[in-house]
């Protein structure tokens, strides 16, 4: 067998070992229908479960800042159309407009988790 190759499986090997070392347990729940299709996904494409969740965290991790700077682009723009909106309206007429629009999702929210 070719040297280079022989080494690199080696290489391999041991970083599979070592990856395995390093991993630590842990426990997590999810609604049941989530459960089943993260399942049948697994099955579908002939992996384990704890597979898919590891690629699913290592895309949410490393997709964070996209999502954080696409975020803060989306605010600026609703900040901008509001800015715009309310041109020539006194800023306590704003405030409370603003206060109750909060109030009323927040009411909305918990009734919605209730």
């Amino acid at each position: 067998m070719d040297p280079e190759l022989l080494l690199l499986k080696y290489y391999v090997l041991q970083k599979d070992l070592h990856d395995v070392t390093t991993r630590r347990l842990i426990t997590i729940s999810v609604p049941p229908p989530l459960l089943k299709r993260a399942e049948q996904i697994a099955r579908e494409e002939n992996r384990t479960k704890s597979e898919l969740l590891r690629e699913a965290l290592r895309f949410y991790v490393d997709t964070r800042e996209v999502r954080k700077t696409d975020m803060r682009e989306r605010a600026g723009v609703l900040i901008d159309a509001i800015q715009n909106r309310t041109r020539g309206f006194p800023p306590k007429q704003i405030r409370k407009v603003v206060r109750e629009a909060v109030e009323a999702a927040r009411r909305g929210k918990r009734r919605a988790t209730a």
